[in-house]
């Protein structure tokens, strides 16, 4: 077996300002690991630029009826599956519109597969047996920029034509060499030496959230500040999904209450109805001309 070479990986030095750690008292370790985590969210901001086309991308791949796939390893992919289960809910999507695999399979989420990460060919069958089209976005996630799993199935997707992304916590990571747009996020080296659930962890999934919430405002998943494709499947969000009704068309909880139950739950077609003064039917005919987006409905 070759041996991987980790030397120039910043998410594998040494941090200079936490040696001594296991000397330190858990205040002083507080407040250290809590200063090393603000430089996270200024190194996200230097990429703003590199991750604004990733996110056209993600919205030109729905509208024309494509995917979102997360693909990763370790903390990497359970970020990824995580980004992608949060979307059913918070978005009203279909588990299959946001996808998120991980080096191992679902096992993985909890206990690591030997192995798994180092196959390209994995990643390639992961895509396969997804039957990945021209029209999805992968996106590649791996701290080190160098996994092989990420990097089997990037080279897949570019192969057929779908687009193509990657997220990486190093500066020239090799994943970057497989993706269209590739994003690089270096946080510096992890408070505990080479532990990228940390930092790193922290960078993507911010990176994540702006791909995956402003992508969904893309194709009218937002009105306003809204979620108004909120899926209300415990009593929480019930009362979430009323509110929002409220907060969007200024009504009462009882009118509120009332569309949201004449709209069979949904959200967004109450808040049509009441905007509009439509029945049902009629909303939902303004919705679909509008492509989803209420604010064309007006």
């Amino acid at each position: 077996m070759s041996k991987v070479d980790l030397t120039n990986l910043t998410t594998e030095q040494r941090n200079q300002n936490t040696l001594g750690l296991d000397t330190m008292s858990v205040k002083e370790a507080l407040l250290l690991m809590n200063k090393e985590d603000e430089k996270v969210a200024e190194a996200v901001k230097k990429e703003l630029t590199s991750i604004e086309p990733v996110i056209i991308q993600t919205i030109e791949a729905f509208n024309e009826g494509g995917r979102l796939i997360y693909m990763g390893a370790g903390t990497s992919g359970r970020l990824g599956v995580l980004d992608a289960a949060e979307c059913v809910p918070t978005f009203g999507v279909s588990p299959d519109m946001v996808v998120g695999l991980i080096a191992g399979g679902e096992k993985a989420m909890t206990i690591a597969v030997e192995g798994a990460e180092d196959s390209m060919e994995l990643g390639r069958k992961d895509l396969v047996d997804l039957n990945l089209s021209k029209h999805d976005m992968v996106i590649g996630i791996a701290a080190s920029g160098r996994t092989p799993y990420v990097i089997g199935g990037l080279n897949y997707a570019r192969e057929i034509g779908a687009k193509t992304a990657s997220l990486s916590c190093n500066k020239n990571a090799l994943i970057s060499q497989s993706a269209d747009f590739p994003i690089e996020v270096s946080v510096g080296p992890e408070f505990l030496t080479g532990s990228t659930r940390l930092k790193s962890g922290t960078a993507q999934k911010l990176v994540l959230n702006m791909i995956s919430t402003i992508s969904m405002i893309g194709i009218g998943k937002v009105f306003n500040n809204l979620m108004v494709d909120v899926k209300a499947t415990n009593e929480k969000l019930v009362e979430r999904a009323k509110r929002i009704i409220m907060q969007a068309t200024e009504v009462d909880y009882e009118t509120a209450e009332t569309y949201f139950y004449e709209a069979d739950e949904d959200v967004k077609l109450a808040i049509v109805m009441i905007l509009t003064n439509s029945s049902k039917d009629d909303a939902m005919d303004k919705l679909t001309q509008a492509k989803g987006f209420i604010k064309k409905t007006l």
